[in-house]
């Protein structure tokens, strides 16, 4: 493994102990509504205080953007941490959450990490490597009908500006798919569709901290990522779609049939 990666993995594991022995004493956990219909608990901050220490032990002079600390430093060695993706399934003792680091040098993703502590399950990534579960190579399905395809995606929870274009899509994409689902965890979401267990997903509005881990694991395993133009600026507009290639282009298509005045 290489060494960058396995510090990944070493403070995604320790997040990952913080957060299950919060999740045995949930009732007493303190939650504050950063904005409507999104939390941050003091685990957030506990997980995310140990991977910042972790990395800063490793490579102190390296860049940090984490969910709950904002942007830390300068340096084009950067790493992008969410320590508690899915928080709200948390807060209600929901099992669908992960811990998300990924490593970008210069603005490209090299490695990646997302780790759910709840089944144990380490989805990990590096550029040229593969990506892998748990030591084992892990690849995008094969399917190529829509209509036999497992669509992940993500309500709109923060901003509801573009509800009814979301909508319109979300209506057509069940009509034609062989089911949709909406677990709450964008960077499990696309960790599931890099292992096979979604043909692709969808969600607008994301932060880079959701998504920037997960996305290095789908190509790595062979998939394809965008915004929602079909182009690779989702970085700045939150907007994705992810899939293997032939379930990704019928999507992406549906998406621009209704896709009104969202931002690409």
């Amino acid at each position: 493994m290489h060494p960058t990666l396995n510090i990944a993995v070493k403070a995604a594991r320790r997040a990952g102990a913080i957060i299950n022995r919060a999740s045995l004493d949930i009732d007493r956990i303190e939650i504050r509504a950063k904005q409507t219909s999104d939390f941050v608990t003091e685990v957030d901050h506990a997980a995310e205080e140990a991977i910042i220490e972790i990395i800063r032990e490793a490579y102190p002079e390296h860049a940090i953007l984490a969910e709950e600390s904002g942007a830390l430093g300068e340096s084009e060695h950067e790493w992008i941490i969410d320590p508690l993706d899915g928080t709200t399934n948390f807060i209600h003792g929901l099992p669908q959450y992960a811990v998300s680091i990924a490593y970008a040098e210069a603005g490209v993703m090299q490695h990646a990490v997302v780790f759910d502590p709840t089944r144990n399950e380490l989805f990990t990534a590096s550029r040229g490597r593969g990506a892998f579960l748990n030591d084992r190579r892990i690849r995008v399905t094969k399917r190529i009908r829509l209509a036999e395809a497992l669509i992940g995606t993500g309500f709109p929870y923060r901003v509801f500006d573009h509800a009814d274009e979301y909508l319109a899509i979300f209506r057509e994409v069940t009509e034609k798919s062989a089911g949709v689902r909406r677990p709450g965890s964008a960077a499990l979401d696309l960790s599931y569709v890099a292992c096979g267990r979604y043909d692709a997903f969808f969600e607008l509005g994301l932060a880079p901290w959701d998504f920037a881990a997960g996305t290095l694991m789908i190509q790595e395993a062979g998939g394809l990522v965008s915004d929602f133009a079909g182009d690779s600026n989702y970085f700045e507009t939150g907007n994705i779609v992810a899939g293997n290639p032939k379930v990704f282009a019928q999507l992406l298509q549906i998406i621009n049939t209704h896709r009104g005045n969202i931002k690409a």
